[in-house]
């Protein structure tokens, strides 16, 4: 099949949709597919349309409908759409799930929270991460905890800092911050509270092979969003055995279940304090949380994302 890949971030964005898409286009490929990845759609020849985000994509879906009135389209729910736009400005993401015949979701409880009426059309694709290439060396100097996020309202992105605001000297928590700030408000806010936060260091946006080596040295990664569609980062930690500690949202309980331990209260950085504190503390607690992001790891293993692929391609085949 010729594949049209429409994803809103540009070709040289280190978004998280981007990354998806690159992947995505990749697993495509090596089932055979011929895949083009662009920002729009340009009314070219397609067999399928594979778009990421309802609104964001909502021209580029209509066009394409308006040329392929029956052609198979498999719409991806980003966070936006699903924790934003569904309310916010529903319209065209509403028409874009209703002209999907499929809507892929990244993780198991976004049943929770679009309308019923498109359960029927919702199928799971967790997002596949690699191995690190050399076994872990977390930092014996501190417990370090790295933060992969964008400095963003949506990432709540400093709230791991005030949680580890005023500690008693005895803690070794230490977090170390990877992500671009999206404006220069932003960054006055990180560069003001490293200037008052020893325990908090901003390095600023990073390439893939530099977060993974944060990874290599990290006791813990932290995601502290208010809002997340499947974050990428998660199954990059959860693969690379880091445990993970996240806040608790459905974008985050559909990626690591809901059984886990690791939660804490969005937005309460003494919830989390307490939760970093005990992580450090108890290695009993740590080890349960190790163990539970070993499980739940081989869920985001590429033959596993290959395979959902390959089944969702042959269900569409014949929908």
């Amino acid at each position: 099949m010729k594949i049209s890949l429409i994803t809103p971030a540009k070709r040289y964005s280190r978004n998280g949709n981007r990354a998806t898409a690159l992947r995505w286009a990749r697993i495509l490929r090596g089932l055979g597919h011929q895949v083009e990845v662009s920002v729009k759609y340009d009314r070219g020849k397609a067999d399928l349309m594979v778009a990421l985000h309802a609104w964001r994509s909502a021209e580029s879906i209509k066009n394409y409908k308006n040329r392929y009135p029956d052609g198979p389209l498999l719409l991806a729910l980003t966070g936006t759409d699903i924790n934003s736009y569904i309310y916010s400005d529903s319209t065209p993401t509403i028409n874009s799930m209703r002209s999907a015949d499929f809507l892929i979701c990244l993780h198991d409880q976004v049943f929770e929270v679009i309308p019923e009426e498109f359960h029927k059309k919702l199928r799971i694709i967790y997002q596949s991460a690699l191995p690190l290439s050399q076994d872990r060396k977390p930092s014996k100097s501190h417990f370090e905890i790295c933060l992969v996020g964008h400095l963003r309202d949506e990432k709540d992105p400093l709230r791991g800092a005030y949680a580890l605001r005023g500690l008693p000297e005895s803690s070794r928590l230490r977090l170390i911050h990877l992500g671009k700030a999206y404006n220069k408000a932003w960054e006055r806010k990180a560069n003001t509270e490293m200037e008052r936060n020893p325990r908090y260091i901003w390095k600023g946006e990073k390439t893939g092979w530099e977060v993974r080596k944060e990874f290599s040295k990290a006791h813990l990664m932290l995601i502290s969003s208010i809002a997340e569609g499947g974050a990428n980062v998660v199954s990059e930690a959860l693969v690379a055995r880091v445990p993970v500690v996240a806040s608790m949202i459905n974008g985050n309980v559909g990626m690591l279940g809901k059984d886990y331990l690791g939660y804490f209260d969005v937005g309460d950085e003494t919830s989390l304090r307490a939760l970093l504190l005990k992580c450090e503390n108890d290695k009993s607690f740590m080890q349960t949380l190790v163990k539970s992001c070993e499980v739940r790891s081989r869920l985001f293993n590429l033959s596993e994302e290959e395979q959902r692929w390959k089944e969702l391609l042959a269900e569409i085949t014949t929908h």
